[in-house]
């Protein structure tokens, strides 16, 4: 959208306007989630939205996503909402689900696709139909993102801060050991480079010993990489810094069990790992934010769908938020999460989005 229409749209959008859901109070009224806007972030009517959150397959990150959109569903008074992870992990399998959706009378979409560099032309196809479409929890690889807008981890960010919380736990020098994920993929990538961004600050205190991807297939697979890399290296090594979901409950498991020394952050918060926090034997982790991304989420693809909103830069990036969670915050860290999904919804009311 043009600037000289942005600002046409802007100036006739109503001034300091409460966020506000179907089936919420009236102007005037303490709305669920308050703030207030430049312009008109009401969904008035989600009727006739029906939204299909799509991971790219099945894993534990994507199980709240199921949840919050059955929460979601009410909430925002939509059509439908539904969830479903029978891609396989398989770009074509995907784009066949969507299509089934889409014939199903689904018309918005809220996807984590499984090929980053090949989710575009999904995403172009869906919305040369109408369909309202959001990129969640990964972005597509390179400059370009053809869905609406993308809300994800900025992964390279939330890698940095889990190495540097890493350093710290390791007193600031020794060798540590990277446990990701798929190799091809542009999120790993990513991941690699905030690690090695942190691990260059120390100024040769520490190394980075070993970057070990292609582990997060299942925890069976990463119980094993762990297992064989404590075993070959388990001396040389004062930390683990984990970036993927199944290395991380496996490096918590395998550190308590061997006794090692390592000190080991995770990614995410599963209950062994937040066990593992509160008893010690995990540092830290890197909380994402899973639930702001569908909940968020959703509601901008109502409103999208709904024709009361439009994006004012399409394809836009927004960072869903990363967490450090240590000993000290663990009880109440969820607090904060909470909070940045507030803070996302009044981002996406005052910066990213014109309704009127």
């Amino acid at each position: 959208m043009s600037s000289t229409v942005a600002a046409a749209v802007l100036a006739g959008a109503l001034t300091g306007c409460t966020l506000k859901n179907s089936g919420e109070p009236a102007a005037g009224s303490t709305a669920t989630a308050a703030g207030t806007g430049n312009g008109s972030a009401e969904l008035a009517d989600g009727s006739a939205v029906k939204v299909a959150l799509v991971p790219g397959g099945a894993h534990p990150y994507f199980q709240v996503w199921k949840t919050t959109g059955a929460t979601a569903e009410k909430e925002y008074g939509l059509g439908d909402l539904t969830f479903n992870e029978t891609a396989e992990w398989d770009q074509q399998k995907q784009n066949n689900l969507l299509s089934t959706l889409a014939a199903r009378g689904y018309n918005a979409f809220g996807v984590f696709g499984v090929s980053p560099t090949d989710i575009n032309s999904t995403f172009a196809d869906l919305k040369s139909q109408g369909f309202a479409v959001a990129s969640l929890a990964s972005c597509p690889a390179g400059d370009v993102n053809e869905a609406d807008f993308c809300l994800s981890t900025d992964v390279e960010v939330a890698a940095y801060k889990a190495t540097q919380a890493t350093i710290e736990a390791m007193g600031g020098k020794g060798a540590l050991v990277h446990l990701t994920g798929n190799n091809v993929d542009a999120n790993t990538q990513l991941r690699i480079k905030g690690v090695e961004k942190a691990v260059q600050e120390t100024k040769g205190k520490v190394t980075l010993l070993q970057t070990v991807t292609d582990i997060d297939k299942d925890l069976q697979t990463a119980q094993k990489a762990v297992s064989d890399l404590l075993a070959a290296k388990g001396n040389e090594i004062q930390g683990i810094v984990t970036t993927a979901y199944n290395p991380a409950v496996a490096a918590a498991g395998a550190v308590q069990s061997s006794g090692s020394k390592a000190k080991v952050v995770a990614i995410d918060d599963d209950a062994k790992i937040i066990g593992a926090i509160k008893d010690g034997s995990v540092s830290a982790t890197v909380v994402q934010n899973p639930v702001g991304q569908a909940d968020v989420g959703t509601w901008v693809l109502a409103l999208l769908q709904s024709k009361q909103c439009v994006m004012r830069d399409p394809g836009v990036v927004v960072d869903s938020g990363s967490f450090v969670v240590t000993k000290a915050n663990v009880v109440g860290y969820d607090k904060e999460r909470q909070s940045k999904t507030a803070d996302l919804k009044k981002q996406f009311a005052d910066e990213l989005l014109n309704c009127g």
